[in-house]
């Protein structure tokens, strides 16, 4: 049974198909749901800076979280929001270890093929490393 989702979500087209689907499992197994957006800190990262960092993207994140919210609040989902800073692998897997999340839900971004080589995408290294279920959406 899944009685606890982690969305991760970075105001793509894929996260938006994902927070979709996370929503019709949230329903179909009445479960609750943990939204997880991360913002990359700058490099090298100052105290000051990581700050200023995760206010902007959490005023960011917060436009679109509102019609996130009217839509778990409609469908009867209990669902909270989230802003980290950090690399987005890392603590989209950190937060399903911490919140011990059934599955994780997350869009896969369009890299190009130098880019997946050179850095290694977001979804393979979640699949990678986290304890749970990952349902990447494309």
């Amino acid at each position: 049974m899944i009685s606890k989702l982690l969305v991760a979500y970075d105001g793509s087209k894929q996260a938006e198909k994902a927070y979709s689907l996370a929503l019709d499992m949230a329903s179909k197994y009445s479960s609750k749901m943990i939204v997880l957006s991360v913002a990359r800190p700058p490099e090298p990262p100052v105290a000051v800076e990581l700050e200023a960092v995760l206010e902007s993207a959490t005023a960011y994140y917060e436009g679109h979280f509102k019609g996130m919210k009217e839509r778990a609040e409609a469908a009867g989902i209990e669902a909270v929001f989230v802003v980290r800073v950090g690399h987005p692998a890392e603590q989209i897997v950190h937060m399903a270890d911490e919140e011990a999340a059934d599955a994780i839900v997350m869009g896969h971004r369009g890299e190009s093929f130098l880019q997946r080589w050179l850095l290694g995408s977001v979804a393979k290294r979640v699949l990678s490393y986290a304890h749970c279920t990952v349902v990447v959406v494309r």
